[in-house]
C-alpha cells in the first residue's frame, strides 16, 4: 500500500473517531436539556393546577360573599321596613300619650275647682253657723264630696221621724248653700244605732224596724228642705242604711249617740263626670 492511502485512511478514521465524540457530546447535552425541560413542564404543570384550585377557591368566596351581602342588603331593608313601622307606631303612642297628658291635666284642673268649690262651700256652711249649731253639727270634706252630719236629738223629736223646731234655723243654712251651689246633687242619708225600734210607742206606729226609721228620717229632712226651703226636689235623694253603717261602736251610749244621724252629703252631679269620660282619650 503507498504510504499516501495510509495517510488518508488514517485521516477518516481519526475525523470519523473524532465526529463520533462531538456527536455523543451533544447527546448528553440534549438528554440533559430535555430533563430540564421536562421538569419545568412537570413544575408549570403544577403551578398551573395549584393556580385553577385556588381560581375555583376564590370563585366559591366570591359567591358566598355576594349571598352574605343579598342577605345583609335584605336584612337592613327589613329593618328599614320595620323602623319606618316602628316610627309610625311611635308617632302614634306619642300622640296617645300627649291626649292622656292632656286629659289628666282636664281632671286635674276640675278637681282642684271641685276642691276650690267644696272648701268655699264648707267655709261658707261653718261661718253661717253658730257655736252652739257647730257643737251638734260636724261638717267634712272627704275625696270631693261634703258630708254634713247633724246628731238626732237636734233634728228630730224625742222619739220620733218628725223634725223639731230647734232644727229649723240649721236647716235654713244648710238649705241656703245647697241653693246657691246649683251644680251639686243633695244625698239625704239617714242612720241609726242597733237599738231595736220601739214598735208599741205611739210615735213609732207602722215602724216596723232601724230601718224604716232611717229612711223616714231622711224623707222628713228632704221634705222640709223642698218644702219650708225651697230647694229643687230633682236635686234631692232620700235614703236610710239603717243600724248598718256606724261610725264607731254601739258598746257605749256615746258610740250609740254617735252613730244616730242624718248626713246631707253633698256632691258634684252625676252627668258631670259621665261628661268627663266622654272627653277621655280612646286608646287603640
Amino acid at each position: 500500500m503507498k504510504k499516501g492511502n495510509v495517510f488518508a485512511i488514517a485521516m477518516m478514521a481519526g475525523l470519523l473517531t473524532f465526529t463520533s465524540c462531538a456527536s455523543k457530546k451533544d447527546l448528553d447535552n440534549c438528554r440533559l436539556e430535555n430533563r430540564e425541560l421536562t421538569g419545568n413542564y412537570q413544575d408549570a404543570k403544577e403551578q398551573l393546577a395549584a393556580s385553577k384550585a385556588r381560581v375555583a377557591s376564590l370563585e366559591e368566596q366570591l359567591a358566598q360573599a355576594k349571598q352574605a351581602y343579598a342577605s345583609l342588603q335584605g336584612s337592613l331593608d327589613k329593618s328599614l321596613t320595620n323602623a319606618s313601622a316602628n316610627n309610625v307606631n311611635i308617632s302614634k303612642l306619642v300622640d296617645q300619650i300627649n291626649e292622656s297628658n292632656q286629659y289628666i291635666r282636664h281632671l286635674v284642673e276640675v278637681k282642684s275647682k271641685s276642691d276650690s268649690l267644696n272648701m268655699v262651700l264648707t267655709n261658707n256652711l261653718t261661718r253661717s253657723l253658730s257655736k252652739e249649731e257647730m257643737k251638734e253639727v260636724d261638717v267634712q270634706v272627704l275625696k270631693g264630696v261634703v258630708y254634713i252630719s247633724l246628731a238626732d236629738n237636734m233634728l228630730y223629736k224625742s222619739g220620733s221621724y218628725e223634725i223639731n223646731e230647734r232644727a229649723a234655723e240649721t236647716l235654713s243654712k244648710i238649705a241656703k248653700i245647697i241653693t246657691d251651689y246649683k251644680d251639686y246633687e243633695v244625698l239625704i242619708e239617714g242612720n241609726t244605732d242597733n237599738v231595736p225600734v220601739n214598735t208599741s210607742a205611739a210615735s213609732m206606729k207602722n215602724i216596723r224596724n232601724n230601718w224604716d226609721l232611717s229612711a223616714l228620717r231622711a224623707s222628713s229632712v228632704v221634705q222640709a228642705l223642698q218644702n219650708q226651703y225651697g230647694v229643687d226636689p230633682k236635686r234631692l235623694t232620700a235614703g236610710g242604711r239603717g243600724e248598718y253603717n256606724p261610725v264607731t261602736t254601739n258598746s257605749t251610749e256615746v258610740g250609740k249617740q254617735r252613730n244616730r244621724r242624718t248626713q246631707i252629703i253633698i256632691t258634684p252631679k252625676l252627668d258631670q263626670f259621665m261628661d268627663l269620660l266622654d272627653k277621655a282619650p280612646e286608646n287603640e
